[in-house]
């Protein structure tokens, strides 16, 4: 049996860079934090199965990022956002983007907002609210909307088609 070797915070810094993502010292610092939060509250509540620190810069950081690092875009909606993969690491990335992250469960939004103040984040509004009632105000309002480990794709295209704005981008 193989053993995969996960990422460290130097790869992961280095694997963005490769990419034509340049982070800071405060954004590095801000990726850390969230770490220390998601790990923390997750001995709380369920937040997610990946806690080891390579992983977590790897699966939950790079992944979350990568699929963002050649769209030009000024909003972006994060669907279903639980620990808020993937709209808190495209927030730090992206530190321009307005972002929403629209979450169902009033616990998962309480370590969202947490988040959203211990790493001082500005243009990130989070969402106590389903997806199918948020649909009616916020037609084609946004640049990109996201969702990751959500539903079948049939469902999560119902559930995020409605938010994308015409010329606009769905990553799931």
């Amino acid at each position: 049996m193989a053993w995969r070797v996960f990422m460290t915070k130097l790869e992961f810094q280095k694997a963005c860079l490769d990419a034509g993502i340049q982070l800071s010292e405060e954004q590095m610092n801000q990726f850390e934090k969230y770490m220390n939060l998601l790990v923390e509250w997750n001995e709380k509540m369920n937040l997610t199965a990946i806690t080891s620190e390579e992983e977590i810069w790897e699966k939950h950081f790079f992944d979350s990022i990568m699929p963002f690092s050649n769209i030009q875009f000024k909003t972006m909606c994060d669907i279903g956002s639980g620990a808020g993969f993937p709209g808190i690491p495209v927030k730090i990335a992206f530190p321009n983007v307005q972002m929403t992250l629209v979450e169902p469960l009033q616990k998962r939004c309480r370590f969202l907002n947490e988040v959203k103040t211990q790493l001082c984040i500005n243009d990130l509004a989070i969402l106590n609210v389903r997806a199918e009632d948020l649909a009616k105000e916020k037609r084609e309002c946004f640049d990109v909307v996201s969702a990751r480990a959500v539903a079948k794709l049939s469902i999560l295209l119902e559930l995020c088609v409605p938010f994308v704005k015409m010329q606009g981008t769905m990553v799931a």
